[in-house]
């Protein structure tokens, strides 16, 4: 089953469930996933859902989960990606955050300032989606608490990023991590994760040459702190980034970023400096 939260002219926003490459019904009474989420029985309710069709040639999609409560990423988290950037094999995941504000719909144009666009890099990444409160799960239980996977580009300036020890600072900027557009709940490890500049293939990489998988993942976060329904965590990238290429390759303004996980869609932000 695909989900996806949609916006209306005014502004606000919808659940609905995808049909079909055409038609999604919307999911009444729930404003957006996060917010169905919450519900023990959101799965039945979206399954039995009955409301207004939508065509999607014509939808506004906004971030698949708008507002998580919490947005954890995982550095180096690809065999070829660590590799790249002259590292070792952790035996721990990197873990770092991302605020909500950061997100923005899939194809949503991410607006730069001009004194952040110095160093504009892709990560593309398979994000997934809390669908039950997670404490101290083992990974064997893991599956049994994730609603669904989802892509995002980590969108990220590099100058911002390497400024101090800490990541944060370049993983964040407002509305530039564009997220969606599907929230799918049987998805499987295994398929082609992409990234393109301009329609030129920067990463190309499958899902499942993690280093920490979800289940892994869940496992070891939530023997730090509760994972609650609608919280997203985003795995990490494969090679490929702009900064680790000799010499180092940046996002340039008006140019557009794709990132494509098979069987889960794309994510096609242009960028914007200002």
């Amino acid at each position: 089953m695909k989900l996806a939260t949609l916006r209306q002219p005014d502004g606000t926003t919808f659940s609905v469930r995808v049909d079909n490459d055409q038609i999604a019904t919307t999911i009444e009474g729930f404003s957006d996933l996060g917010y169905l989420l919450q519900r023990a029985d959101w799965a039945a309710l979206a399954a039995d859902a009955s409301g207004q069709q939508v065509e999607l040639a014509t939808a506004d999609f906004a971030p698949v989960i708008p507002r998580p409560g919490k947005i954890i990423c995982v550095g180096l988290n690809y065999g070829t990606h660590i590799t790249e950037m002259g590292r070792e094999l952790p035996e721990y995941p990197t873990l770092f955050a991302k605020f909500a504000e950061a997100l923005t719909g899939p194809y949503d144009d991410v607006v730069v300032p001009r004194y952040a666009a110095e160093a504009l890099d892709w990560e593309a990444e398979l994000a997934f989606v809390m669908g039950r409160a997670a404490y101290q799960v083992s990974a064997a239980e893991a599956a049994n608490h994730i609603a669904g996977y989802s892509v995002i580009n980590d969108y990220t300036m590099r100058d911002y990023q390497y400024r101090t020890l800490q990541w944060d600072q370049g993983k964040t900027f407002e509305k530039t991590s564009g997220f969606g557009p599907f929230l799918d709940t049987d998805y499987t490890l295994g398929t082609r994760i992409e990234a393109r500049l301009d329609g030129e293939t920067m990463q190309s990489a499958t899902t499942d040459d993690l280093v920490f998988t979800p289940d892994m993942l869940v496992e070891y976060i939530s023997h730090i702190v509760t994972l609650q329904p609608g919280d997203v965590v985003i795995t990490g990238t494969t090679g490929g980034v702009g900064h680790a290429r000799k010499p180092p390759r940046y996002i340039a303004d008006g140019q557009t970023v794709e990132v494509t996980i098979e069987g889960l869609g794309t994510v096609k932000n242009k960028t914007v400096v200002k």
